[in-house]
């Protein structure tokens, strides 16, 4: 999708914006967005070198890169936060977009390892935990840098794809309260979350089941990848005295 109004503007030129998951779903929504938006866009990506380059090959403006970000190496995150610092010196936005999870029933204790558990939390916790850390010391040089993780309604509603992943994003929503009161005013840190949204994260997903969802909800419709990355934009740009919190966009299913 290539955007124009409303969402694009010049609101974010000069700013440096670091996505991890965006080569695809909706770190790439995001990516495309900051972009017309005028900011330099740093494009993270674990398995999807190639999708990476594409993405970054259509971008407006200049600037742009891609780089390895695997959630589960700190050595890597390490390594990460010197390359961004020789190119760039700070970041303004950091967007942790990047997930992992698998469709497992609720009841199914069987088929939730413990190790698989642990792999889900990684994901979707301790990765965007190591990847801030990481690059705290460029987000504070910023002077006023945003973080937007993406979450979601599972984190409070305790139903998703498996238990792990509604802990996972609960522990992540939790870690943003405390993160946005020990390091303001200079980062602020708030949480997005979206209910089902219209791209292939959860394997066996398909369009009947998200549109019969979407038909439940208040609003009546699916909520996209674009939806998503208009909800972080605003986070950065129109949201500035807002840290600690969470947006829900998706479309009353939680009411």
């Amino acid at each position: 999708m290539t955007f124009s109004q409303p969402g694009a503007s010049d609101a974010l030129n000069g700013k440096v914006a670091v996505i991890t998951g965006g080569s695809s779903g909706i770190g790439a929504a995001t990516v495309r967005l900051l972009a017309a938006s005028g900011a330099a866009v740093v494009i993270g990506f674990n398995q999807g070198e190639q999708r990476a380059e594409l993405l970054r090959s259509e971008l407006p403006g200049d600037g742009h890169r891609t780089l390895h970000m695997p959630l589960a190496d700190s050595g890597a995150h390490a390594a990460l936060a010197d390359s961004l610092r020789a190119a760039y010196g700070r970041i303004d936005v950091l967007v942790n977009s990047a997930g992992f999870t698998q469709r497992i029933p609720h009841a199914s204790l069987e088929a939730l390892t413990p190790e698989l558990f642990n792999e889900i939390l990684l994901a979707n916790a301790g990765g965007p935990f190591s990847i801030i850390r990481a690059l705290m010391p460029l987000l504070r040089a910023s002077g006023a840098a945003t973080v937007v993780n993406v979450s979601s309604v599972s984190a409070f509603t305790g139903l998703g794809s498996n238990i792990a992943y509604c802990a996972a994003k609960s522990a992540l929503d939790t870690m943003t309260v405390s993160l946005a009161r020990a390091f303001g005013p200079a980062v602020r840190f708030l949480s997005v979350s979206p209910a089902s949204v219209d791209t292939d994260f959860v394997q066996g997903r398909n369009r009947e089941e998200l549109e019969a969802k979407a038909a439940a909800t208040p609003l009546g419709r699916i909520v996209t990848p674009e939806d998503v990355a208009l909800s972080v934009l605003a986070c950065v740009t129109h949201l500035r005295t807002a840290t600690g919190t969470r947006i829900v966009i998706d479309g009353g299913h939680s009411l």
